[in-house]
């Protein structure tokens, strides 16, 4: 894996992202690398939340739910 170093952090960056760690029960040099993951790795959602968007993009979705007749009949297994 590769490493880097960040030189010049103010001291109250350094401060927040310490107290940031500790919120998160992680290390500091941990919580640094989930900011960084977060900020440049794609994002991936699953296919409701996709299919959500979408419906969202175009001002959702009406669906019909209402099932033809009254009441369904219940199956008898005596």
């Amino acid at each position: 894996m590769a490493a880097i170093t960040v030189r010049k952090i103010p001291d109250e960056m350094h401060r927040a992202l310490k107290a940031r760690a500790k919120k998160n029960a992680r290390s500091t040099e941990a919580e640094a690398r989930a900011i960084l993951a977060e900020a440049v790795l794609p994002q991936t959602i699953g296919l409701g939340t996709a299919l959500y968007l979408i419906g969202q993009k175009y001002g959702g979705v009406e669906l019909d739910t209402n099932m033809p007749g009254d009441v369904p009949e219940f199956a008898d297994f005596s």
